[in-house]
């Protein structure tokens, strides 16, 4: 108690910076490590902290010992299991933007969106099946490293081909993280929602269902019809008209803000078309 009566305002103050920057780091750090693998390893260092703990309190001499040895080169193991984490975060840093989210301008963003138009434009006349996810604040690592990485430069001839069929990475859906294709032939989850429409296949359901797990937003091209599909919150808009994609995932892409509440103007006006 005498600890904080013999306080100064400016150790209070200086405390108090302290205290926030660490959280802040640790909120950063899980941030990065959100919808990877990491978490589950994450999972499994606390089990053995409690272990640990465990023993020591009982003073279970063996399992203590072994725990002890265990953290001993458990050290350079983080450091090897963690190595795309610590790379991705050292990356970042470097380009500023581990102290705040940067935002790409409204300039890359228009650029990103007209070559996507102009390959799923392509893919829905000729029926080529597509499937091409944008991610936002929720990290989509999990299902970037179920497929083959690309961190390329985006182009509508890139996107194009990637989905011609017969070829390697057409089957499975293309991951966008920023303005870079971070990964093609991804598996997504299917949507379980039993108010689906019976006509939607296993593309317009993994696009549904990878929105009902993450903020992403989704672009369907149908094999079977050539219409072009966009999955956001749970909800399929199908058919939807150039102009209204266009605007639609400007306005997503663009905010910083988490996600809008579900029953936005967007989806009121689209209501018939959400689930048919």
């Amino acid at each position: 108690m005498s600890y904080f009566t013999d306080m100064t305002w400016k150790e209070s103050i200086k405390d108090i910076i302290d205290i926030l920057i660490v959280s802040y780091i640790i909120y950063k750090v899980l941030n990065m490590v959100r919808g990877t693998r990491a978490v589950q390893l994450l999972k499994g260092i606390l089990v053995l902290v409690v272990i640990w703990a465990l023993s020591t309190l009982l003073d279970l001499y063996t399992l203590k010992w072994l725990m002890n040895q265990m953290f001993t080169f458990g050290v350079l193991a983080i450091f090897i299991i963690f190595q795309p984490e610590l790379r991705r975060g050292l990356e970042q840093l470097g380009r500023g933007k581990f102290f705040g989210r940067s935002a790409e301008s409204d300039e890359e963003i228009s650029k990103l969106i007209g070559e996507v138009i102009k390959a799923v434009n392509y893919l829905a006349r000729r029926k080529i099946g597509a499937l091409i996810v944008f991610e936002r604040s929720t990290g989509l690592n999990e299902y970037t490293e179920s497929g083959i990485p690309m961190q390329s430069v985006v182009s509508s001839e890139l996107l194009i081909n990637i989905f011609i069929p017969n070829t390697p990475l057409h089957d499975g859906a293309l991951i966008m993280q920023g303005n870079q294709i971070a990964a093609a032939a991804c598996y997504l989850p299917l949507s379980e929602n039993p108010f689906i429409s019976k006509e939607l296949g296993t593309r317009h359901r993994a696009a549904i269902g990878i929105s009902e797990v993450a903020d992403s937003v989704s672009v369907v091209v149908s094999e079977e019809t050539g219409q072009i599909s966009l999955a956001i919150n749970g909800q399929i808009v199908r058919d939807i008209k150039e102009e209204s994609l266009i605007s639609k995932l400007y306005e997503e892409l663009r905010a910083t803000s988490p996600l809008k509440d579900k029953s936005s103007a967007f989806w009121k006006r689209k209501g018939d078309n959400s689930h048919g």
